[in-house]
């Protein structure tokens, strides 16, 4: 076989390689998508802590009413800017002062991740067991991974949001809803491979109480 053929053939391998990679990779995103929920639950269920991730539309609204419904001691809200103020958010979500006294901010985390580290050491400092995890439908995911790795030993419950601004029925038809869940799907891919690769950052081997 002539250094040409060979060529090609090599050639050929590696297109059909990467055919089967962005086929696979591509079913995955639909499988993806038709994953999520579309609807908050209702499921009754009491945790120690509810948590906020910042970052989204109607997060926050759902986390005080969810205090406020008894579901849990106390709310933690993860990536919050620094200078902001319980009673500020409070007044934003237009929500009585009767809740300041059971929030509680956390200022350190830029990403989720940094939210994942930022709950478990606030989790482990409460001796807390178990939280309800509040976020995006599309950002459940992602964020799931992130949680389970940095508090493999505390119960969590999701509770995700569906933003009236996602519009994940035909999804591909809204070029807006498209770029957001493609970008997390691949960052949920990425987070599942540093979780198999690597512990989660700055969590150190101190277990939760």
């Amino acid at each position: 076989m002539s250094l040409l053929a060979r060529f090609g053939q090599a050639a050929r391998r590696s297109l059909l390689a990467v055919g089967i990679l962005a086929g696979a990779w591509a079913v995955g995103l639909f499988l993806f998508v038709a994953a999520l929920p579309r609807a908050m639950p209702d499921d009754g269920r009491q945790t120690d802590a509810i948590v906020v991730l910042t970052g989204g539309s109607g997060r926050l609204t759902v986390g005080f009413e969810l205090l406020r419904a008894g579901r849990a001691r106390k709310l933690f809200i993860s990536g919050v800017y620094r200078g902001v103020e319980v009673r500020e958010l409070l007044e934003r979500a237009g929500k009585g002062g009767e809740l300041e006294c059971c929030i509680a901010l956390g200022y350190e985390a830029d990403d989720t991740e940094g939210n994942a580290v930022e709950t478990a050491h606030w989790m482990r400092d409460q001796g807390f067991h178990s939280l309800r995890l509040v976020t995006a439908n599309y950002h459940m995911p992602r964020s799931l991974v992130e949680f389970h790795r940095a508090l493999p030993d505390v119960e969590i419950v999701p509770h995700p949001v569906a933003p009236a601004a996602v519009r994940l029925e035909r999804w591909w038809e809204w070029p807006g809803t498209a770029e957001l869940v493609v970008g997390e799907y691949s960052k949920f891919l990425l987070a599942h491979l540093r979780a198999a690769l690597s512990t989660p950052r700055a969590v150190e081997s101190a277990p939760i109480p």
